[in-house]
């Protein structure tokens, strides 16, 4: 096995730490991993081994070519420049703090806005439609669907927090049924359930996880695919298209357009931000004013198409004078 030099030991070492000690996610270690492994290859192709010889030209001039595309062959998105930013000054800033370099030559790094995206939402009348579908059929795979589709509407679950449920994290017979989430980081949370999910999934628990359980080697986890083992996050998304296709839906569905439904018709239905802030695990109330925005759009346009004047028209257009 070849032998790692002092700027791919740092590299190794920051990762471990974003994994062990600050409980980053799998898919955000990944992610950090192939941002500074590309960085770490930039810098090796200029015959830099150590983080102590790295000068802030160097870190602005990676990043150029992530915009430009010199070094990928293609232009990244704003998106992707930013996070690649972010990993540059977290091992920076690790390096300096664990002595291995010393200074920081990416403490005045500035990402890229990424520009604002409004999310996608079904309507209500399209939520309705899509969960109709659900229950059309009655096989285990059916019912387990049925069951995760109504689950991750009701709580607006993030995939990996619903595919990641254990059966302890229910709590389905009291007044008000909860269901316990583990988010970014493992903060936990508690989120209530609604009548028609608390009964697909206890048709799911009674009628059909038996029977793919008995397929496996035993699992407290929630939903199964049909070896008997957690179902993964592809296999859910391929579940909900295959619901969408049958309610008719021709807008793109995934699990977290329902995520973003949740969110959307709870601040239409009059909850707060900050109930919906806690009910999704957002850290900043920030991240959650996006749907404000939404929501906002979705009253001009009734506006637009309700109010007399919205548009110019005259009072007596509409029978009034």
């Amino acid at each position: 096995m070849p032998t790692m030099d002092a700027l791919e030991e740092v590299a190794r070492d920051w990762l471990d730490h974003l994994r062990v000690e600050r409980g980053a996610s799998p898919h955000t270690v990944s992610n950090y991993r192939h941002d500074v492994e590309r960085y770490v290859a930039d810098l090796h192709a200029q015959g830099t081994t150590d983080l102590a010889g790295v000068g802030e030209d160097q870190v602005l001039a990676h990043v150029a070519g992530l915009r430009s595309g010199a070094l990928t062959g293609h232009p990244l998105a704003a998106s992707s420049v930013a996070r690649a930013c972010a990993a540059i000054r977290g091992l920076h800033r690790f390096a300096l703090r664990e002595g291995v370099a010393p200074t920081d030559p990416a403490a005045r790094l500035s990402a890229p806005k990424a520009p604002e995206r409004l999310p996608k939402a079904l309507s209500i009348t399209q939520v309705g439609q899509l969960l109709d579908a659900a229950h059309l059929g009655d096989s285990a795979v059916e019912l387990r669907d049925a069951a995760l589709l109504e689950l991750l509407y009701a709580t607006g679950a993030r995939i990996t927090e619903a595919v990641s449920l254990a059966l302890d994290d229910l709590d389905l017979d009291e007044d008000l049924p909860v269901v316990r989430l583990f988010g970014k980081g493992r903060k936990e949370r508690l989120v209530p359930v609604g009548r028609p999910a608390r009964e697909a999934v206890a048709a799911y628990l009674v009628r059909a996880r038996p029977q793919l359980a008995a397929r496996g080697r035993g699992t407290p986890t929630l939903f199964l695919n049909t070896r008997g083992r957690p179902l993964s996050r592809q296999s859910a998304w391929e579940a909900l298209q295959r619901v969408a296709r049958l309610a008719g839906l021709e807008a793109h569905v995934s699990p977290h357009t329902l995520r973003h439904s949740f969110a959307t018709h709870m601040l239409e239905g009059g909850a707060s931000i900050r109930d919906v802030q806690e009910l999704l695990g957002h850290a900043s109330v920030q991240t959650t004013q996006i749907y404000t925005k939404l929501s906002a759009l979705t009253l001009r346009e009734v506006y637009r198409t309700s109010h007399p004047r919205a548009l110019g028209r005259g009072t007596d257009e509409v029978g009034e004078r």
